[in-house]
């Protein structure tokens, strides 16, 4: 593989990513500050919109296992189709209805059909690394470049999306540290004007920022299409027959390494996704850093985005089961922002928690290829099941995600979270707090647990390579 060819297949899976990380980060406190809907409706449209798109897997991946080559290959025409629907869905997910009472119809509608049509891309795109090269070493370099480009890509979708946005959830009268004689009322009241139409300014800014980034799914797709060759399936015989899809789902639930591998990480991934949903909501209400959150969003991606290559070397070395260590660094740093929110140490756990993001995002992915060596040695004369075990571990990690996120913001409507206000309720900064310090630490340390029985090693990685040099 070519260095333009890693880069131009990494760049076109950056887009997804500028796009989640800005939905992630600020999708939550949009629909609650902005949008004006209820912590309940909220966490609906989050869940629900979450399951569409974990649901839309194994239905993307039986499609696409039955699709026939074309002389663009056999994934690619799938991701060019779907990228123009995404973009129109993403700006009307942040686009403001000018009637109030089926705003949540409206949100769950665009957000569901957001997420579908990224699974729609995501899937054959993360298929995509097997079809580049048979060197596992080849794909794994790709790997690393498509995640260093992936975490690029959440930083700038954090990025733009915060200083875009950043003016929308500013408050020219709320004090910092307020008056020891605390009213109630002043509990209630609004830290910004209730403008809820459709023409506000906090409306506007978000879908500029939509319309931005609608912009760069387009310029991402056109380069993968230029730059990337998708080659036919390299391990199989003209011979070999597809695996239908219901048996080789029911193979791949049956497959140890894949099991534990998707186990240990759909617990990980749900703790960065609570930590990236409720972290500026914890910052603007829970620590008194409102003004320093779309600072401490970039700290972290910047972090996560230059530790990549640092975490490739790693488990090049070392291994990847050791690789998987760093994830757990956050844990402790986390605790301490909610027990002492203070300024310095705020920017000091975002650098510690951009650095195990990273260890986060690219092991999995850099893991799940060798699950699919280690399945075709064991049934040698199937094809077409690649994209039967990335649909379903992206489908069980959606899942779990969209759990989380649905069960944190019914948190916070039954302790009382209101929005606008100056100050929240002290069970709602409790809230807050459980969500970014306590629960991610106990979802981390139980995946990292199960990761310890993951059997693939680096020394039958190359048994397994070996294996597959000599069936090919």
């Amino acid at each position: 593989l070519s260095i333009c060819g890693k880069l131009c297949y990494a760049i076109g899976g950056a887009p997804n990513q500028v796009a989640g990380s800005a939905a992630a980060f600020f999708l939550q406190i949009y629909l609650l500050d902005i949008a004006h809907i209820t912590p309940f409706h909220a966490s609906l449209v989050l869940f629900i919109g979450k399951a569409s798109g974990a649901v839309t897997d194994p239905v993307a991946g039986f499609f696409i296992s039955k699709s026939r080559w074309t002389k663009i290959g056999r994934l690619m025409p799938w991701m060019l189709a779907c990228t123009p629907f995404t973009v129109v869905s993403y700006f009307f997910m942040w686009y403001l209805p000018p009637f109030v009472s089926g705003r949540v119809a409206w949100y769950l509608t665009f957000y569901c059909l957001f997420q579908a049509l990224t699974t729609l891309f995501q899937v054959p795109y993360s298929a995509l690394t097997m079809f580049l090269s048979t060197d596992q070493k080849e794909r794994d370099s790709a790997t690393a470049y498509r995640m260093t480009m992936e975490v690029l890509g959440t930083l700038i979708g954090a990025a733009l999306q915060g200083q875009i946005v950043a003016s929308a959830h500013v408050s020219h009268h709320c004090t910092v540290n307020p008056p020891v004689n605390t009213t109630d009322s002043w509990h209630d009241t609004p830290s910004f004007p209730d403008h809820s139409g459709p023409l506000s300014h906090q409306a506007k800014v978000y879908m500029i920022a939509a319309g931005v980034i609608g912009g760069v799914y387009l310029l991402g797709i056109v380069i993968l299409f230029l730059g990337v060759k998708e080659k036919d399936d390299p391990y199989a015989l003209n011979s070999d027959r597809a695996i239908p899809f219901c048996k080789g789902l029911g193979l791949t639930m049956k497959h140890g390494p894949y099991v534990k591998l998707t186990a240990s990480f759909l617990l990980i991934s749900t703790a960065v996704q609570l930590e990236q949903s409720n972290f500026v909501l914890f910052c603007t209400h829970a620590a008194d850093l409102r003004n320093h959150f779309q600072y401490l969003v970039v700290t972290i991606l910047v972090s996560a985005a230059v530790s990549i290559p640092f975490w490739q070397k790693f488990l090049q070395r070392f291994g990847k089961k050791c690789a998987a260590c760093g994830i757990s660094w956050m844990i402790p740093f986390a605790v301490m922002l909610v027990t002492i929110p203070n300024l310095i140490l705020a920017y000091f756990v975002a650098f510690i928690s951009g650095l195990s993001i990273a260890a986060s995002l690219l092991l999995p992915w850099s893991m799940l290829p060798d699950v699919v060596d280690n399945f075709r040695l064991q049934n040698p004369h199937g094809k077409g099941h690649e994209t039967i075990f990335y649909s379903s571990y992206v489908f069980f990690t959606k899942m779990s995600a969209g759990i989380g996120l649905g069960i944190s913001a019914a948190g916070l409507e039954f302790t009382g979270y209101k929005p606008g206000i100056c100050r929240q309720s002290n069970d709602v900064i409790l809230t807050l707090k459980i969500l970014i310090g306590a629960v991610p630490a106990i979802l981390i340390l139980v995946g990292l647990f199960i990761l310890l029985f993951y059997p693939i090693t680096e020394e039958s990685r190359k048994e397994t390579k070996l294996a597959l040099e000599v069936l090919r």
